[in-house]
């Protein structure tokens, strides 16, 4: 369930328990935001968000240490996500508790998240002896970073973007300079942003301009994926679209947000920043 924003651990000094304590997750609701996007009801998106812990440990019975990375997987269509400095405490609670097995962790922490978001997360451990083991994969597609742009608009303007309905394309595009900040500490978040698209050819000056327009725009990794759904649908006609945005690590967390009118799974892709 959720609570008050008042009770998120976020930008607050807090206690690091190090053993198993459930309780320390906290929810928030995913549709105070998308009240604001103007989504209600039906999604008009299918989609889900990756985290990737890479400081999980525990014990075993016998006490020795045991590391492993940690994918999570959050349906988008779970109505509540997990506030990422609560879930950096409630993984780190793991590390003075003892386990029988890495199944016995995936098993707990799936069935923990489930409740926290009221979806079905799906949780993958990976240990050092397990093979293959992610590589750093390019980002694919074209980029749109080699592109000479002015750059003066530094708050969310859809605007910005227009696409050619007599050129009709399929193609993959990314940027580098996806940077947007934490609404509650104004922290800054930095990543990549994935887009794939059929529909009217979008004009890339401008889509890099309006990527770059979130640079100082305060929102959480989901909501500023979904806002970028809505707004390339809205001014690009795009006929199907994924956006995906793949951010750098904070506090051994990586967050990955996926939305797309396609509702075939996304591959959990590890970028040269992350």
């Amino acid at each position: 369930m959720t609570a008050s924003e008042t009770e998120s651990p976020l930008g607050k000094p807090s206690d690091y328990p190090s053993t198993y304590t459930p309780a320390l997750l906290f929810a928030i609701d995913r549709a105070r935001n998308r009240s604001t996007l103007g989504i209600e009801g039906e999604l008009p998106f299918f989609g889900t968000d990756i985290w990737n812990a890479w400081e999980l440990t525990w014990l075993a019975k016998n006490g020795q240490p045991q590391v492993a990375e940690c994918e999570v997987r959050v349906p988008a269509a779970s109505p509540n996500i997990v506030e990422s400095k609560s879930l950096k405490l409630y993984l780190n609670a793991f590390s003075m508790s003892s386990f029988s097995s890495a199944d016995e962790v995936a098993a707990t922490i799936r069935s923990d998240l489930s409740a926290c978001t009221g979806g079905d997360v799906l949780v993958q451990l990976r240990q050092p002896a397990d093979t293959p083991l992610p590589k750093i994969a390019a980002a694919p597609g074209d980029s749109l970073d080699n592109a000479d742009v002015h750059c003066e608009t530094w708050e969310v303007d859809p605007a910005l973007l227009s696409a050619d309905a007599s050129q009709p394309v399929s193609e993959t595009l990314h940027s580098h300079l996806l940077r947007s900040l934490c609404p509650v500490t104004n922290q800054p978040d930095s990543g990549t942003l994935l887009l794939s698209y059929t529909g009217p050819r979008i004009d890339r000056a401008g889509l890099l301009r309006y990527i770059v327009s979130y640079r100082l725009h305060n929102d959480f990794h989901e909501s500023c994926v979904e806002r970028m759904f809505l707004d390339l649908r809205q001014h690009c006609g795009c006929e199907s679209l994924s956006v995906y945005a793949r951010y750098q690590r904070r506090g051994g967390i990586d967050i990955n947000p996926y939305r797309s009118s396609d509702p075939a799974p996304v591959e959990n892709l590890r970028l040269w920043r992350q």
